[in-house]
């Protein structure tokens, strides 16, 4: 009873709001016309006091009647061209007048005939504490969530909420689950592999350190679950490593069943992986036939010295040719192959700058370097 009360007070006040402006517009265009009247009737007593006292002539009061006159016949003119107005705004005011009523009076039956003013209300333990099978999958996460504020050493709980929270794109929390999952309920491959998924997707994509290390985790627990192999060999194609990529993918591939759901995804993978493996490899030929019998032919000392000569040509041309995206990616890996860390943080700050801090290609580079493991110096 209450909120239907509270629903017709808040009404009233509503329509009045809209009801009275409308009720007193016509009652103010009749007041701002009896008044200019007043006014007339007024200078035409004053015109007629004046001429009494001899103040005016004749002629000139006569000619100041006739003024005036002729202003009230111009003010009645225009009262009967309102008046045809002022019908029509009339009928105009009572159509929306009749429309602010009709609009609640039309809403309060719809809702007494289809609505349910008498439901009582829903509490959110109410909610959690229903038939799970009639429950939301928002109302699921938070049951399991309030169990593990109160539970948080139940392991069966963090096993179930983690692969939930990879599917609602909550990488974050999945990657906490999916670590307390193997800390209290031990290895498992699908538990690493979900964990090094969480790890992906909290950096966009990129297979980090710490996302490889747990594939590498679930591969060797489950030799024969592709995923984490598959992501191994995406981490190889995103450093750089396409031919060790096209290879893994490759291997993978051949330990595939034909009705596997995963051969289209390795396929295509590798079929890009491959294509642009040629395309880097024409668009940068390698050594020649003399390059590599001179380097055979060096020591150890003499080779390193080369690599270092080569390593300096690349970031000489990156300095010439500085949006050179996948140029930047091979001179960080390169400098931290030949333990030059401090060039390597050195090279990726001038790639980020060159390519654009807010570029796509500077946040890949970003990653890759992560990737590497020099993300953290560069905190």
């Amino acid at each position: 009873m209450v909120f239907w009360i509270v629903l017709g007070l808040l009404t009233v006040i509503a329509s009045l709001a809209i009801i009275l402006p409308l009720a007193g517009s016509r009652r103010e265009v009749a007041g701002a016309r009896e008044h200019d009247l007043e006014v007339y009737r007024d200078q035409l007593a004053e015109i007629e006091r004046d001429a009494e006292r001899g103040l005016i002539g004749v002629d000139e009061a006569a000619q100041a009647r006739a003024e005036i006159g002729r202003r009230i016949l111009k003010l009645d003119a225009s009262g009967e061209g309102e008046g045809h107005t002022a019908r029509a705004n009339t009928l105009v005011r009572g159509l929306a007048m009749a429309a602010v009523v009709a609009v609640p009076v039309t809403s309060w039956g719809l809702y007494s005939a289809i609505g349910s003013p008498d439901m009582a209300g829903q509490p959110l333990a109410e909610r959690l504490a229903k038939d799970p099978a009639s429950s939301t999958i928002d109302e699921l996460v938070a049951r399991a969530e309030a169990h593990l504020r109160a539970n948080p050493e139940d392991g069966r709980g963090w096993d179930v909420v983690a692969p939930i929270y990879l599917r609602l794109e909550r990488a974050g929390e999945a990657a906490t689950a999916f670590r307390n999952a193997i800390r209290l309920q031990g290895d498992s491959a699908q538990r690493w592999t979900g964990l090094g998924e969480a790890l992906m997707a909290g950096a966009g994509g990129v297979v980090t350190a710490d996302a490889a290390a747990a594939f590498e985790r679930a591969a060797v627990l489950d030799p024969a679950d592709p995923r984490p192999r598959f992501f191994l060999a995406t981490a190889k194609a995103q450093e750089g490593d396409l031919a060790g990529a096209a290879d893994d993918l490759g291997a993978l591939l051949s330990t595939l069943e034909a009705d596997s759901p995963w051969r289209p995804v390795v396929e295509q993978t590798l079929a890009q992986a491959t294509a642009e493996a040629q395309r880097r490899a024409a668009a940068a030929p390698g050594p020649s036939s003399e390059d590599v019998e001179a380097a055979a032919a060096l020591s150890d000392a003499e080779r390193a010295d080369m690599i270092q000569v080569m390593v300096e040509r690349l970031d000489e041309r990156l300095r010439q040719n500085p949006q050179d995206a996948e140029g930047w990616q091979r001179l960080v890996r390169s400098y931290l192959v030949l333990d030059r860390r401090t060039d390597a943080r050195d090279a990726l700050a001038r790639g980020v700058t060159a390519l654009g801090a807010d570029t796509q290609q500077a946040r890949d580079l970003t990653a890759f370097a992560a990737g590497l493991g020099l993300g953290d110096e560069q905190q």
